[in-house]
């Protein structure tokens, strides 16, 4: 069985950015997740709205808004691409205490919006854990994936 050819390596290599110039505009979009784990008396704390930081939701979903339209800064050899929406969702969990974390993104354009929509859901659970570690240092970050993607050559792609 033969390797895939992986596309951000040159043929001896050397890792480079993907040429998306032939490729047509298509609507893409992208839907990923993660998870935020913390204790019960977090959560209430959370759920109560008694955190020391203010509105930990509100702040998590604006940075992960935020982060998911500068991905290309943040991960390299990733195409700085016009992000059209970002939908960022925070449910906590009635039967666990967990919070999770869901962006849809969305953009008209040559390439994927998979890394915008990973990037959005992982830095909104780090401003989670930055803003309730003050209450809870053993709050895990689970499950961040990929739960579908459409759109471009490759199709779509459901979890």
């Amino acid at each position: 069985m033969t390797e895939p050819k992986l596309s951000h390596l040159d043929e001896r290599g050397n890792a480079q950015m993907v040429d998306v110039s032939a490729k047509r505009e298509t609507v893409r979009e992208a839907v990923a997740e993660a998870t935020v784990r913390m204790a019960a008396a977090t959560m209430a704390a959370l759920r109560d709205g008694r955190t020391p930081k203010g509105d930990v939701l509100a702040t998590a979903r604006i940075a992960g808004i935020q982060a998911s339209k500068r991905t290309s800064e943040l991960v390299p050899l990733c195409h700085p691409i016009a992000i059209d929406a970002v939908a960022l969702d925070l449910t906590l969990d009635d039967h666990e205490p967990i919070v999770r974390i869901s962006a849809r993104v969305r953009t008209t354009a040559r390439t994927g919006v998979e890394m915008e929509a990973l990037v959005a859901v992982s830095v909104a659970a780090l401003t989670l854990y930055d803003m309730l570690k003050a209450i809870d240092r053993g709050m895990e970050i689970e499950k961040v994936r990929l739960l579908e993607k459409h759109g471009g050559q490759s199709g779509s792609f459901i979890r």
